[in-house]
């Protein structure tokens, strides 16, 4: 059975409600998912995950340098490997996400498989583009 993890950091709300989405159109397709933040995360949760989601909001300047958030980079840092995972990127933005994505790729290298999918939203809906790349991901 296909199990989806998503982990999120989140500073307004918004990422976490991208999240939410996300996880609310993979239970439909019938995918055992569980959504947790980066504070509440433990690596016991990666045991039988065969797709993770990492997401973060973009930080930094409006129209470069864009990165990810500290505390995000932090959490990467301490979090277990899991190279057999398909791996999903995911962020909200104000602006424009920038390097945020080859950034984020970079920090989870060595630990993870490189990401498959990536998926940015500004008004933290998900789209029908969301969900057909969503499907074509976990199939």
């Amino acid at each position: 059975m296909t199990k989806a993890l998503i982990i999120y950091h989140s500073k307004t709300g918004n990422t976490k409600q991208f999240a939410e989405g996300i996880a609310k159109h993979l239970i439909s397709q019938g995918i055992e998912t569980q959504v947790t933040s980066t504070v509440l995360y433990s690596n016991a949760m990666l045991e039988g995950v065969s797709h993770i989601f990492f997401g973060c909001w973009t930080s930094g300047l409006f129209f470069f340098l864009q990165k990810p958030e500290k505390a995000w980079m932090n959490f990467v840092g301490r979090i277990a490997g899991k190279p057999d995972a398909k791996v999903a990127l995911f962020t909200t933005y104000k602006l424009l996400t920038g390097s945020m994505f080859s950034n984020m790729a970079k920090a989870l290298a060595g630990k993870f498989s490189p990401p498959a999918i990536t998926l940015k939203s500004r008004n933290v809906r998900l789209s029908d583009e969301h969900k057909k790349i969503l499907d074509d991901f976990i199939a």
